[in-house]
């Protein structure tokens, strides 16, 4: 009888698990909706993928992790995909080049839509027999599976900002969604909340799902600072371009002058002036709603690290670091403009108080993206994941309107380099006290 019931609750456990996989799954494949196939192998910038690399290297991740080394006499869909869908992972094997991803036409989105659909089958059938399995390797199967579905959310992140990214260069403008009714409020006013001096445990809690670059947990000195009730705005934003902030270097670190001045920033990423940047002219922005008016009181967005922090000192303030970030967010619920709203685009903030922490725009930290005291990187191909890209990044915090909630903890670290700006990156001040 005992035996049975433990059985009945790994069933149920299985199914709860493969139920997460499906609608996982299905959530990629709901996000290509309004593109075309010409539009999914496209590559606009080595730094982007083709929205039909990210549907199956997303894959090729169940496919390698999971069933090749789990599912009994489970073949390989194809030989030669292991080296066109490796993303980085030295331990797999030889890889594609990563700039070269938008010459693959071959195979075709239909193709890359079958090996799906293989793969899917073959993962819901090993969680079928998942009871099957000895107690230890089913709790390392499942695991490996939880990882690759975290895997898949911050793919169909980034298959939302590459897709936006390469219709940009479109004169057409093309919208990849109807076009929204943006929320629009009364400016709430920019005040700064105080904080104690104190020392603050930060890092996963280690309830629920983490990576392994949010650990070791650990205490951080903090000194009493302040940070800013919401992120910046566009209105504000205009401000620091009417002020010449994009002109004055002493505003700017040195790297960061040396790219604005050889890429020629004028203005956030995918802003444009009507009337040929004439003054006076209005100010649009492309998103995934085709070509429209900014909208002033929405969060800026796509910003580089670069201009947060020379926006920063213009205004007399400084970025957060990541640990003050933290410490402010564990006293707030998560909630907020998420990729499954569908409003990808920024919102203005509708209520008082601390607004904004979550959702809408990533906020940059003045925090370089480096270990934890104490932190070693896991062993084997999954240990590629993180820990070897601890250098010359910064660290983002709070998740974006193309983020899915799911991946948002307080402890989340992002990392982009310092010169990136087609993510929905965005900043909120701090100041010291």
């Amino acid at each position: 009888m005992e035996n049975s019931m433990i059985e009945s609750k790994a069933a149920d456990k299985s199914t709860c698990f493969k139920d997460r996989y499906i609608e996982r799954r299905q959530q990629s494949l709901r996000l290509t909706q309004g593109l075309d196939a010409e539009d999914m192998v496209v590559q606009s910038m080595p730094d982007a993928s083709p929205t039909k690399w990210h549907l199956a290297h997303t894959t090729w991740f169940f496919e390698q992790f999971v069933l090749l080394p789990y599912a009994p006499n489970y073949r390989v869909f194809h030989p030669t995909f292991n080296y066109l869908f490796n993303s980085y992972y030295n331990n797999v094997g030889e890889r594609h080049a990563r700039p070269l991803r938008g010459l693959l036409t071959r195979p075709t989105l239909s193709q890359v839509q079958e090996y799906r659909q293989t793969i899917d089958e073959a993962v819901c059938n090993l969680l079928d027999k998942l009871n099957e399995f000895d107690p230890d390797q089913a709790k390392v199967i499942t695991g490996t599976l939880e990882v690759g579905l975290h895997h898949e959310m911050q793919h169909q992140e980034l298959m939302l900002t590459d897709i936006l990214h390469a219709l940009s260069f479109n004169k057409l403008y093309p919208p990849m969604r109807p076009v929204i009714e943006t929320a629009t409020s009364q400016a709430i006013p920019l005040s700064f909340e105080s904080f104690d001096e104190g020392l603050y445990t930060i890092g996963a809690t280690g309830k629920g799902f983490s990576f392994d670059c949010e650990y070791p947990r650990h205490q951080s000195y903090l000194p009493a600072f302040a940070i800013a009730n919401r992120p910046i705005t566009n209105g504000e934003w205009l401000e620091f371009i009417k002020d010449g902030g994009y002109h004055t270097s002493t505003l700017w670190l040195s790297d960061g002058w040396d790219q604005c001045q050889q890429q020629q920033w004028q203005a956030p990423l995918y802003w444009e002036q009507e009337d040929g940047g004439k003054e006076g002219g209005q100010w649009l922005q492309f998103s995934h709603y085709g070509r429209h008016a900014i909208v002033l009181n929405a969060p800026v967005c796509h910003i580089s690290y670069y201009e947060a922090d020379a926006y920063a000192t213009w205004a007399d303030a400084r970025l957060p670091t990541e640990q003050e970030w933290e410490m402010v967010a564990t006293r707030h619920p998560i909630k907020g403009n998420f990729q499954e709203k569908e409003q990808w685009l920024p919102q203005a903030a509708q209520l008082s108080g601390m607004q904004q922490l979550y959702g809408d725009v990533w906020e940059w930290t003045r925090s370089a993206y480096s270990p934890y005291p104490g932190y070693r990187a896991p062993a084997g191909a999954i240990g590629e994941y993180n820990g070897k890209f601890m250098s010359n990044q910064f660290v983002l915090r709070g998740g974006s309107c193309v983020t899915p909630i799911e991946q948002l903890r307080p402890s989340y670290r992002n990392f982009f380099y310092p010169h990136q700006r087609w993510q929905f990156t965005g900043l909120r001040l701090a100041k010291d006290i």
